[in-house]
């Protein structure tokens, strides 16, 4: 087998390992390849930048206007109907992941 084709089949290897949501342990193990070899295949694709964002889906927001107190909220509906509350100041980022995960 050429360089070429051991690189594209490599390549298939490491998308179908950044698809499959298993550890790359769980996936090397599933498919009967070293660790070692899957790791190095995963960081070259991700350092070469050939990985396939999600596409960014904006939303619209509204903002309620309401004093600030020690009970203060922070209410997201999502497109679903869905109400999830938060105290003011939780970390941003949990809820980002959060919201994505409802929004699947």
């Amino acid at each position: 087998m050429s360089k070429r084709v051991e690189k594209q089949e490599w390549v298939r290897v490491a998308e179908a390992f950044e698809a499959s949501g298993q550890t790359q342990r769980e996936f090397a193990s599933a498919r009967g390849v070293r660790l070692s070899t899957l790791q190095l295949w995963v960081y070259r694709r991700r350092r070469s930048g050939e990985t396939r964002a999600e596409p960014v889906r904006l939303l619209p927001v509204q903002v309620s206007i309401a004093p600030a107190t020690a009970e203060s909220v922070l209410e997201v509906v999502t497109e679903s109907g869905a109400r999830v509350r938060f105290s003011v100041g939780t970390d941003v980022e949990y809820v980002a992941r959060l919201i994505a995960e409802l929004g699947r």
